[in-house]
């Protein structure tokens, strides 16, 4: 099809036969012609239409940008609940400063590629950093570098996934980053239902029986955007299914800030357990400092990817944050970040807790199921009308997921706290009086 459409031997325009016909031409079973037309449709060779059947085009197809990025820049005039960001805790001064003693003091050599060899000290920093409880027994070695959290997933799912159609099974609601993340990888995502604590193992077997799948990809510790902590006696549930359906755990961790007692799955399953987590919130997005706990023997494969993508982080990032991590000054960023968040959680509580809002204080987060007459999308509009941005649950349903009338509110991004708690009560105002006349 594709040497045909491309040398003009089907013309623009041509209609290819229904995908039953084409099969009973060629011999061939109508998946396999099925799969073939939905190749040539996302190259652009041909088009499809409901009721009216397949058509040369024989352009290519440019990928739609998604609504939102991943990524949204301050507006000028508008207040931010929609991003997690981390808040000022001292940390611009101390970076300034250690990179003026970096510049007076002469270290390796700036001039050559990254290797294993030169992100050594890193490694051993990150493994001092995230200690033995999280991820159970871990060597240096074991440690990939990437450039902030969402490139370690990447770079763990280009490690895992393998065929031509792979499949990530995920939270039903989720970071829009996995969606970002799947198509980039042409890979299938599959929600698995969840509900206070997580996905839920019957859930996620039921999706294994249903449409196997290569890997779990799940946000266990601080979900986004519900805020739910699977417990442990749940992560070893969801690990022992993982053994029986032999797919790999990928556990994102980017969003938890404390210190949590409950290990993670990698200390369950070091056989299959992906740990990833940054300095991004933290300590400071700036840096793109993210990291991989790999399951053993496997860290070589996910090394070899990071090199083929980036080759590497660049050393003055690697020096600067070896010495915040070694010296304790990323620590002492860390407590006081999650003293803030702690602080403004409470807030959020005060003014917004009659509402039926779910929050924890080493959340940057809270997740507010909206009253009856709003739905998340008419919500996200008429805070905007006020001036405020917000993100909906839609931003975080799947494509076939369905969303609920739920909104996340971020606690980080408005630096003013007293512009802040005036937006919290404005956000109330608007909670209280529904449109009329909302039939959902």
């Amino acid at each position: 099809m594709r040497t045909a459409i491309r040398s003009g031997k089907l013309a623009s325009g041509s209609r290819l036969p229904p995908v039953r016909e084409m099969a009973y031409q060629l011999g061939i079973t109508p998946g396999t012609v099925a799969r073939a037309y939905k190749l040539a449709t996302e190259e652009g060779l041909v088009e499809t239409t409901v009721g009216r059947g397949t058509f040369v085009t024989g352009g290519l197809v440019t990928r739609p940008v998604p609504d939102e990025p991943l990524v949204n820049a301050p507006r000028e005039g508008q207040l931010d609940f929609r991003a997690s960001r981390v808040p000022e805790a001292g940390q611009s001064a101390m970076i300034r400063a250690i990179l003026g003693q970096m510049s007076r003091v002469e270290t390796t050599p700036y001039i050559d590629y990254p290797t294993h060899l030169s992100d050594l000290p890193a490694r051993r920093a990150v493994l001092d950093w995230i200690g033995p409880d999280r991820v159970g027994d871990l060597e240096v070695d074991d440690i990939v570098l990437g450039l902030g959290a969402q490139n370690a997933v990447m770079v763990a799912l280009q490690t895992i996934l393998h065929g031509p159609s792979p499949v990530i099974l995920t939270e039903t609601l989720c970071y829009p980053g996995v969606r970002h993340a799947a198509r980039l990888l042409r890979a299938q995502v599959i929600g698995v239902k969840i509900d206070a604590e997580g996905i839920i193992p019957a859930a996620l077997e039921e999706a294994l029986q249903r449409h196997g799948g290569q890997v779990l990809l799940t946000a266990a510790q601080s979900h986004s955007p519900t805020t739910a902590r699977m417990g442990a006696a749940r992560k070893q549930q969801i690990a022992e299914i993982a053994r029986q359906y032999q797919i790999q755990i990928v556990e994102d961790d980017c969003h938890c800030i404390n210190r949590p007692e409950i290990a993670g799955f990698r200390a369950l399953c070091p056989e299959r357990g992906w740990y990833i987590s940054s300095l991004t919130k933290t300590v400071s997005a700036a840096l793109r400092f993210g990291y991989i706990a790999c399951p053993r023997d496997q860290a070589a494969a996910a090394r070899q990817v990071a090199q083929s993508s980036f080759y590497g982080l660049p050393q003055p990032v690697l020096d600067l944050c070896t010495h915040m991590i070694v010296s304790g000054k990323a620590e002492a960023i860390r407590a006081e970040v999650e003293r803030l968040i702690a602080k403004r959680v409470a807030l959020v509580a005060g003014i917004l807790g009659a509402w039926d809002v779910t929050w924890r204080a080493d959340v940057p987060f809270v997740w507010l199921k909206l009253p009856q007459g709003w739905c998340g999308s008419t919500f996200a509009r008429a805070c905007a009308a006020e001036g405020i941005r917000i993100k909906p649950a839609d931003e975080f349903a799947l494509p076939d997921g369905h969303a609920p009338h739920a909104v996340r509110l971020t606690v980080t991004a408005i630096a003013d706290e007293d512009v802040f708690e005036t937006a919290l009560h404005r956000i109330g105002a608007l909670l209280a009086n529904p449109p009329l006349n909302v039939d959902f």
